[in-house]
């Protein structure tokens, strides 16, 4: 990728040649356990809930099998040759392996040639921005014709903490090809990264640790509005310049705040928000809002979407969408729609779908 634009020590990035994404597909398990089953067991109903439910894999799911669903449906949108995809990049916290990629997994399932790059990218909750920049990149370079990128993960959060609440599953996948092909151009990429541990699990750990408060101002808000900012400076646009401005969803609260903060309307993250009503998905947030917008984007629209990933650091990037949309959005099911089908389980089934008895 070529740097577009130095404002000061302050660098955006944009690729060599254009880059779209020619096709995206979401997938979020069908479970959800209510917040209020949580606050029920432990804390006997007495506790606030920052979300009102959040999606849980089924015993058959994991980052694997929820990645090809996704792809699978990127794969209906774009309509080409799975073997012409030269590069195939996961980004989870929750990879089913320790060592043994889920990435070649996805490749093989979806008919990937066995000619092809596959890797699995680790960065908290911007694992899944940042597999989709590297495909960018190498699209952009020219050295491949198309890269696949997925942000998946499923739900963790150590009994009776905080982040049982919220962690939640699903994610989407996003082809990346020519420009020409594309149903929303990428047009410029700022990263913003620090030292600040916010939230982290070591090796042999089953569950996440975080900083509590600590994980807003000086983590989340920090990085997401600078990102935001910088980005928005560099290539002189306004907040009303967007159509849509999509964010990283710990919670609600969160990404509305900063919004806020920024200058931007309900109205513009309304899309985004909505993958809010399942939880927080880790690396697949920032992305299910994408996927989210873009089924009901318009031809001509810009799109800012802000990744955050603890440990810490955001990506910020700029799409413009295409005529294209049209006529390839109804192609496969749209993010909504597995965001409204439920089947509501209680705290015991949820116990046994994540295995807590055996942690």
């Amino acid at each position: 990728m070529n740097n577009g634009h130095n404002t000061g020590n302050k660098l955006i990035s944009r690729p060599s040649r254009s880059v779209g994404i020619v096709g995206y597909g979401a997938y979020v398990p069908r479970y959800r356990l209510p917040a209020s089953e949580v606050s029920r067991v432990w804390t006997d109903g007495l506790s606030g809930t920052p979300v009102d439910e959040k999606s849980v894999p089924g015993l058959d799911e994991d980052v694997v099998t929820m990645s090809v669903e996704a792809a699978r449906n990127a794969l209906a949108r774009a309509e080409i040759d799975p073997t012409l995809i030269r590069a195939v990049w996961v980004g989870s916290e929750s990879h089913p392996y320790a060592v043994k990629p889920t990435s070649t997994i996805v490749a093989e399932a979806i008919g990937m040639s066995a000619h092809t790059l596959a890797a699995d990218w680790e960065f908290a909750c911007k694992a899944g921005s940042e597999a989709l920049t590297a495909s960018v990149g190498m699209v952009g370079s020219g050295m491949a014709p198309y890269a696949l990128a997925i942000g998946m993960d499923t739900a963790q959060g150590r009994p009776g903490d905080a982040l049982e609440y919220t962690a939640a599953a699903g994610g989407a996948a996003y082809i990346l090809g020519a420009g020409e092909e594309s149903v929303a151009t990428f047009d410029a990429h700022y990263s913003y990264v620090t030292d600040t541990p916010d939230f982290w699990r070591r090796s042999h750990e089953t569950y996440p640790s975080h900083g509590d408060r600590f994980t807003g101002e000086p983590a989340y808000f920090e990085h997401t509005l600078h990102a935001a900012k910088t980005m928005m400076e560099a290539i002189e646009a306004e907040p009303q310049d967007f159509a849509y401005a999509i964010f990283h969803q710990p919670n609600v609260k969160f990404p509305s705040r900063a919004a806020k903060m920024l200058g931007f309307t309900p109205d513009q993250i309304a899309p985004g928000l909505l993958v809010g009503k399942v939880g927080n998905v880790y690396a697949g947030s920032s992305l299910l809002g994408l996927s989210a917008t873009l089924d009901i984007a318009k031809p001509g629209e810009r799109i800012l979407m802000v990744s955050y990933g603890s440990g810490a650091g955001s990506d910020a990037m700029v799409f413009t969408v295409t005529e294209r949309i049209e006529e390839v959005r109804d192609r496969a099911p749209r993010t909504e729609q597995y965001v409204t089908r439920r089947t509501e389980i209680d705290y015991a089934v949820y116990t046994r779908y994540r295995s807590k008895l055996n942690k």
